[in-house]
């Protein structure tokens, strides 16, 4: 943030009208959620630029109506022009040092409507100390021991937030909307931070789009429109082929829904023709449930994939646009040995690999080399163990830089699942999903999600493209699935793929 706001002002955006365009997206962010004639709101302002940004906020939300209170960490600089700003608008600012039993401070904060966290921004080191530590805490005690809480709108980020790591201070008051300027910031989506930030709202400041700081960056947050960019056009005159052939080999008599779950999901994606291949014990419970695709049933061992049915894949794998492996397999030496010589017979076709998938491909020497490059790898914490040989703590340390280094070794796409996911390109890029919701934190989630990007990559959307807009389609899922039941707790796998077709008509209507 330091070097592109040095950019931006050499480039002709000053540091003051970086300032100018911050306060007024708080001031707006503010104003969208109450009524300006019926809210009090008390500004706490930092010594630094988080604080002038709360300076500025201050003076829009005057200028729309509202009581605007403020509360300064030092005595402000009268020769400060936003500070003359507010005192010819007879706003009432006080500073801490003059409240030297805190009663002012008690007494703004009980009669607030809207509180804007402006003490301290993305160069905060932790732990807050001193007069800055007291302030936070004093502020957060009373805030939490109101009967009806404020509504709390953070600047850039809530005080005490390390904007890298995602750690807090114990002071930090959680936010419920935070406001962060330029780009959002990777600390903000790892915890504990993720749950002090609220609803994050991503402001620009005024960048040219040419910088060159912004081009040299490779870590982007995933939004509609990045999704909405990806997924192909569909003409009026299409035919099925044009939308591409999906070949899903999944499940085994212990995980009969794996497959069903990745088949519906590739359908509701827009794949032209989904053809599932699966043991042929549970081939005739499975057909009812998905009358729309075809069916390649295999033979089996005991209800797994046994390794003869690489004879019965290899003809149609020629035939198909993409392949999704992997879901409801189980982890028999049967089928390990299945897998073994179907990724011999691959050669061009987009592969995605999921689930027991992985875990198998863990057994076979030099496995990386023997997929198609780049593959769309798809694993939890637990499968990225079993990949790579650390244990899940240490990946849920650095999730993204184990998603980047593991990409780069192997070169395939990782999507590493949980909270947040993380998808990785082998050159580098990677992509932040903003979803963190137990909605998808359900058996079955992660085969919706390997039925969407098969179902993409079927369509000719390139595999990093592909993982990225699919983990985002499938966020949004979980997201509506909620908001439709009413509750995360009842969210079953299958509500995902039924709330499939409200995604796609946000994201690109017809």
């Amino acid at each position: 943030m330091r070097r592109l706001e040095a950019e931006a002002d050499a480039a002709g955006v000053s540091y003051a009208a970086m300032m100018e365009y911050a306060g007024r997206a708080v001031a707006d962010a503010v104003l969208a959620r109450v009524a300006p004639s019926e809210t009090t709101a008390v500004l706490l302002v930092g010594p630094g630029n988080n604080g002038g940004d709360g300076l500025v906020c201050a003076r829009h939300l005057a200028d729309a109506g509202v009581t605007v209170k403020v509360y300064c960490l030092k005595p402000p600089d009268e020769t400060d022009s936003k500070v003359i700003a507010l005192r010819e608008r007879s706003i009432f600012v006080v500073d801490a040092e003059g409240d030297m039993q805190s009663r002012v401070l008690k007494h703004l904060l009980n009669g607030a409507t809207v509180v804007v966290d402006a003490l301290f921004g993305t160069g905060a080191r932790l732990p807050a100390k001193d007069k800055a530590a007291q302030l936070l805490g004093q502020a957060k005690r009373i805030i939490d021991a109101r009967a009806k809480r404020p509504i709390v709108v953070a600047v850039d980020v809530p005080s005490g937030t390390q904007c890298d790591t995602g750690e807090v201070d114990a002071n930090t008051i959680v936010a419920d909307v935070t406001v962060t300027f330029g780009a959002a910031k990777a600390g903000q989506y790892k915890f504990p931070a993720a749950d002090y930030i609220g609803e994050l709202i991503v402001a620009p400041i005024g960048w040219p789009d040419d910088m060159p700081g912004l081009k040299a960056i490779n870590l982007e947050l995933a939004d509609p429109n990045r999704a909405r960019a990806s997924l192909p056009k569909r003409s009026r005159d299409a035919h099925k082929y044009d939308f591409g052939r999906l070949l899903v080999v999944a499940g085994s008599k212990n995980f009969t829904g794996a497959a069903h779950l990745v088949g519906a999901a590739a359908i509701r994606s827009g794949a032209g023709l989904v053809t599932m291949a699966v043991p042929d014990p549970i081939h005739s419970i499975l057909a009812g449930g998905l009358s729309e695709a075809t069916w390649l049933p295999l033979p089996d061992s005991n209800g797994f994939i046994a390794e003869s049915a690489a004879e019965k894949v290899m003809p149609v794998l020629s035939k198909c646009n993409a392949i999704v492996i992997g879901p409801g397999w189980g982890t028999e030496e049967t089928t390990r040995e299945f897998l073994r010589g179907l990724v011999r017979a691959i050669h061009e076709s987009p592969l995605l690999a999921d689930a027991d998938g992985l875990r198998l491909l863990a057994q076979i020497e030099g496995w990386p080399d023997l997929l198609p490059k780049p593959s769309v790898l798809t694993p939890h914490p637990g499968e990225m163990s079993a990949l790579t040989g650390l244990d899940t703590k240490t990946i849920q340390a650095d999730r993204l830089g184990a998603a980047r280094k593991f990409s780069a070794q192997w070169g395939h796409v990782v999507l590493l699942k949980g909270a947040f996911t993380v998808v990785a390109a082998p050159d580098g890029r990677a992509v932040i999903e903003p979803f963190a919701t137990p909605a998808l934190a359900k058996a079955g989630s992660g085969d919706v999600l390997s039925g969407i990007i098969g179902s993409l990559l079927a369509q000719g959307v390139e595999p990093f493209d592909a993982a990225v807009a699919g983990a985002f389609i499938h966020g949004r899922a979980g997201e509506i699935a909620a908001e439709t039941l009413g509750t995360t707790t009842s969210v079953a796998a299958g509500d995902l793929a039924a709330a499939l077709p409200k995604v796609f008509a946000d994201l690109t209507g017809l």
